[in-house]
């Protein structure tokens, strides 16, 4: 752990704001790096990010410059956070969530990860990201509520 990048993965909720916070003292404490991950999945699937366009190609652009955005805004965020030497690298992956994200923290010290991510009732009814990743994941992992 005290000499691999730390992985925070965010779907740009508050609570994955939060997460981040912890990620960036982690990574000062120990003097690692930090992988910023965000997984997209098909635009007809579990995301909504609020973008009516009309065809799936033009909403696959939108979704891939909002992703882009963001990931930039949260990259410069846990930038400025972090100690001189250390860096923030952001990676986009593509799939299902939890799978992606494991797959990625095969590569990671530690994992800081939000409990829960967007609200609403279909967020609700279904499985959190955050459980499998603790079951499934061969490094330590941090929950943050």
């Amino acid at each position: 752990m005290r000499n691999q990048d730390i992985l925070c993965p965010t779907d740009f909720s508050a609570t994955a704001e939060r997460a981040l916070h912890y990620a960036v003292e982690m990574a000062n404490l120990y003097r690692v790096n930090i992988c910023l991950l965000h997984v997209t999945s098909p635009a007809k699937s579990a995301h909504w990010y609020g973008i009516a366009v009309d065809t799936p190609a033009a909403l696959e652009q939108q979704l891939a410059e909002f992703v882009d955005a963001k990931m930039q805004h949260w990259q410069q965020q846990m930038q400025a956070g972090l100690a001189p030497g250390l860096t923030v690298y952001p990676v986009v992956r593509h799939g299902q969530a939890s799978e992606e994200i494991v797959a990625q923290a095969a590569h990671a010290g530690m994992v800081v990860i939000a409990s829960h991510g967007s609200s609403g009732l279909a967020d609700f009814l279904k499985h959190p990201v955050s459980a499998d990743v603790v079951k499934l994941a061969t490094c330590p992992v941090l929950v943050v509520k």
